[in-house]
């Protein structure tokens, strides 16, 4: 189990035999989510090992953030309201900018209980920093078990006196086994080119498995998915237990990453799919928001875990 090094401070929940790591200062992540049982830890996310926690990665965390936007954005620009948004230069080291700031950035300490932590992210646009996301706006994470459920309550309002786009979700990893199955109702699979853009939205036989329920290892995978329930599971059928996520909207988009012969396993619930601020089409196929000014967004994601 994950133990902070030197400097980090980790925020430990706890709820019967429940437990919960949250890492405040690499991203507003959380470290950990896993049953103490009397034969060893049973993890329902993948746990950062002692080498993520001093390398500082969110990347190698259990979950992370995602705001104010979404996995890509094409060369890192969009026009919004006849302006260019340029957001290459800001520290992010992808090509097309990935998943947002805030994952990258330390949250700060609100409330807590035994069982839950508020954590805290004000930005305020920079004007001397190339590529900072130009609106002011400020989010919270409201991370608590109840039982064994996780609870993670996301908010955003704008603080800017003009329009803001906007868009939000996490970023999960689960253990991965031979036998992981991924279980969704969805419609249709954006299919995306060798920079993961997307491209159309059609037919795949990806979309037809998750409703079976689908192999991690049947596909090669790292696709936005449209018509989302709202609700998907993990199941690992050879240690006869999964963990079910239900999401509030506007989390109506979800995200598969299931490279094949890799230990790597994202399902990811998202209120936008990639590039929708550059998509040029009709907002409920691509989701994202438009926030007013003082506008808040609120949306609660819960994961379940059970043992058959």
């Amino acid at each position: 189990m994950p133990v902070a090094p030197d400097g980090l401070a980790l925020i430990e929940l706890a709820s019967g035999d429940t437990r919960v790591k949250v890492a405040p200062q690499i991203g507003g992540s959380i470290a950990a989510y896993y049953d103490v049982a009397n034969s060893g830890l049973m993890h329902w996310f993948r746990p950062a090992t002692p080498a993520a926690l001093v390398e500082r990665d969110p990347l190698k965390m259990g979950s992370f953030p995602l705001l104010p936007y979404c996995n890509r954005i094409r060369d890192a620009r969009f026009v919004f309201e006849g302006r260019t948004i340029d957001l290459s230069g800001d520290g992010n080291r992808y090509a097309h900018a990935l998943h947002g700031h805030a994952w990258r950035r330390e949250w700060r300490v609100g409330a807590r209980t035994p069982e839950a932590v508020e954590l805290h992210f004000d930005h305020e646009p920079d004007a001397h920093c190339p590529g900072d996301w130009p609106f002011r706006y400020t989010a919270q994470q409201r991370i608590e078990l109840i039982g064994n459920a996780l609870h993670v309550t996301m908010r955003a309002r704008n603080l800017s006196g003009r329009a803001m786009p906007f868009g939000m979700g996490h970023h999960p990893y689960y253990p991965r086994t031979r036998d992981t199955q991924v279980h969704a109702q969805v419609r249709a699979m954006w299919h995306a080119d060798g920079d993961v853009l997307p491209t159309h939205l059609g037919a795949h036989p990806a979309v037809d498995a998750l409703s079976r329920g689908m192999s991690a290892d049947a596909f090669d995978l790292d696709n936005n998915f449209a018509g989302w329930s709202r609700e998907a599971t993990v199941t690992w059928t050879d240690e006869r237990r999964s963990v079910t996520l239900r999401a509030e909207a506007p989390f109506d988009h979800l995200v598969v990453f299931a490279p094949p012969n890799d230990t790597q396993l994202c399902v990811e619930p998202v209120t936008n799919t990639t590039d929708c601020f550059n998509a040029g089409i009709a907002p409920e196929l691509t989701g994202g928001q438009v926030l007013a000014p003082d506008e808040e967004v609120v949306a609660r994601l819960v994961w379940t875990p059970q043992r058959f």
